[in-house]
């Protein structure tokens, strides 16, 4: 990696973001030497402009910025670090420089989760629950995804707290994306089919007649 340092006179924006949330948490500054002490610490330093000297984030909070990646933008004169932080960021005591929380949004873990099961499918580990669904083939895998929707259907139309609806459907939703490994399909795909029917100019007609024509051809 080639960092331009002498544009901006030795230092270049960092910009970091939580490697898990990808939240931006703070801007700061790095010469050559911060950047090779947070490559070998693997804790993000800076240079303070302020006070002219280095900084490791963290050594005086206890809050330290664990280093996963550094990329540099097009230009080589900005950096990307990724990192997992330990505890607030600002010197303020908030998640980030701007107040905001550094949440992780749940959603994101749908595509964590069909990575793993992704790697079952690859590495058919023995004693796996997901590598039997995968031995069974695609009719037994998409029949428990039947089996789990209709569970799915019961609890919503039970009397029972919403606890127990929410347990059946995340059943619902592993089984369906077991299923769209097993056909090559990503859990992305479906958002993005989502995306289109959510747009004004989705034709709901043409394309289902796109589908009835597909159908009866064969």
């Amino acid at each position: 990696m080639e960092i331009d340092f002498d544009k901006m006179n030795g230092l270049v924006p960092a910009i970091i973001q939580d490697a898990k949330t990808r939240n931006v948490l703070m801007l700061g500054y790095m010469n050559q030497e911060a950047y090779e002490k947070t490559l070998k610490l693997r804790k993000v330093t800076f240079w303070s402009r302020s006070r002219q000297c280095l900084w490791t984030k963290g050594e005086t909070s206890g809050n330290y910025l664990d280093l996963v990646s550094i990329k540099e933008d097009c230009d080589s004169d900005t950096l990307l670090v990724r990192v997992h932080p330990e505890g607030p960021v600002c010197h303020k005591g908030t998640d980030t420089c701007w107040a905001e929380e550094n949440n992780y949004n749940p959603i994101e873990f749908l595509s964590e989760l069909q990575d793993f099961i992704e790697k079952r499918h690859q590495e058919m580990p023995e004693g796996s629950y997901t590598t039997a669904l995968f031995k069974k083939g695609t009719n037994r895998i998409a029949q428990k995804f039947g089996e789990e929707s209709l569970e799915t259907v019961i609890e919503a139309t039970s009397n029972k707290d919403a606890d127990h609806l929410v347990y059946e459907a995340a059943d619902a939703v592993y089984h369906l994306i077991v299923l769209l490994v097993d056909k090559g399909v990503r859990i992305e795909d479906v958002a993005a089919e989502l995306l289109k029917r959510h747009d004004p100019s989705w034709d709901k007609d043409r394309r289902l007649a796109k589908f009835m024509g597909t159908y009866h051809r064969k």
